[in-house]
């Protein structure tokens, strides 16, 4: 089967999931039946009935069952995710510690949980408990050694330049976003906002990426996957949602993919590799000069002529990224930044430097694999630049 993208495919996602081609999906956003156990019907003060979720789908006989489903749809959807792409899914109180375990027992890596906090939240008419305000994400790679997307810095950027921080504070859908049947009924119970699926693609994937969701529903991915320029796929039971959604989807002309102006990958790290080795190649640097580690000027290390490390206090030797690590009793060092040289001013300066002037002199000399130029796909770990 080919892939089918920019299509909604009617049928149980599992076995629709079954068909798809295996190892072919970027990204794949979830919001399933979240069993909510309702047994009585609600009402306001006003004695008006609350427009809750008790359509057929969210029904399940017990929890059993409904792990049944969960662990089945995981998997299916675990098939056909590359093995750098991303899953993300949303639930409630009700569901979402289940989905998470089931998660892990599958094999995915969970990178973060994400609560959306909702700035407008039904209140609990009752009075029994804390008004339900949030529902929580996960977002996984497919193994803890996955090579995932995080566009970092256009999450950065959104968020006025600050560090987007696990916790998103949006409303829920309403007013002219929310779809509704001509007679002003809700055409999904569960609809959610452009702005959270906005958040999870722009953070997760790249232009011409292929994103899946398996309970498509009102198509609010598809939607705001076409906006972006991914390509994407649904799949959805309901004949109503379908049509609602594909209606919904074809009033969308996105912008024109204009040369670079989707692509908001970090330009930094979209420049070419310059390995350590390069800058004793070229002079910049010496066998057996000293460098000195950033979080410790007193720290030093030897450059061996093969490019490596050598740290005199415990003879453990590696690459830039290998031995700031071992300094850092194992968490994640980029080398380029905290290994400084003494310049020529007497000064500690970043290696880093020396890494844009062999780009700079490479390009001069017509070093086509290192052009400063050149569109080169970035890297996401350190060990690898």
């Amino acid at each position: 089967m080919n892939l089918p993208v920019n299509q909604i495919i009617q049928g149980d996602c599992r076995e629709v999931l079954a068909r798809l081609p295996e190892r072919s999906v970027d990204l794949i956003f979830a919001d399933p039946p979240y069993n909510l156990q309702l047994r009585q019907t609600l009402w306001r003060p006003n004695m008006t009935q609350v427009d809750a979720v008790d359509d057929a789908w969210d029904r399940f006989d017990d929890f059993a069952a409904y792990d049944a489903f969960t662990r089945a749809w995981l998997a299916a959807c675990r098939r056909v995710l590359k093995d750098d792409g991303a899953l993300w899914v949303i639930g409630s109180y009700h569901n979402i510690y289940r989905v998470g375990a089931l998660m892990q027992d599958l094999g995915f890596w969970i990178l973060n949980d994400v609560a959306w906090i909702k700035t407008n939240p039904m209140p609990n008419f009752r009075g029994v408990r804390f008004t339900n305000a949030h529902e929580t994400l996960i977002w996984a790679a497919k193994d803890r050694e996955a090579r995932y997307t995080f566009n970092y810095h256009a999450m950065k950027t959104l968020n006025d330049d600050l560090q987007m921080r696990s916790d998103w504070h949006l409303p829920i859908c309403s007013g002219r976003e929310r779809l509704r049947t001509p007679d002003g009924d809700k055409v999904h119970s569960t609809q959610k906002p452009e702005a959270l699926l906005y958040r999870v693609i722009l953070a997760s994937s790249q232009p011409g990426d292929v994103v899946l969701d398996p309970f498509f529903g009102s198509g609010v991915t598809g939607a705001v996957a076409k906006r972006l320029h991914r390509r994407w796929i649904g799949i959805e039971r309901e004949a109503a949602y379908i049509e609602a959604a594909q209606q919904r989807i074809d009033a969308i002309t996105p912008a024109p993919l204009d040369g670079a102006a989707f692509d908001v990958r970090d330009r930094k790290r979209l420049q070419p590799r310059v390995p350590f080795g390069r800058l004793l190649e070229l002079g910049l640097l010496l066998p057996g000069q000293a460098l000195y580690f950033r979080m410790d000027s007193r720290q030093s290390a030897r450059i061996k002529p093969d490019g490596k490390l050598l740290l005199p206090d415990d003879g453990f030797e590696g690459s830039i990224h290998q031995a700031g690590k071992h300094l850092m009793d194992g968490s994640p060092c980029n080398g380029w930044e905290h290994w400084y040289f003494v310049a020529e001013d007497g000064l500690l300066h970043p290696i880093d430097e020396l890494r844009q002037a062999a780009r700079a002199l490479s390009w001069l000399a017509g070093d086509a694999s290192v052009d400063p130029t050149s569109k080169a796909q970035p890297t996401r770990d350190y060990d690898n630049d």
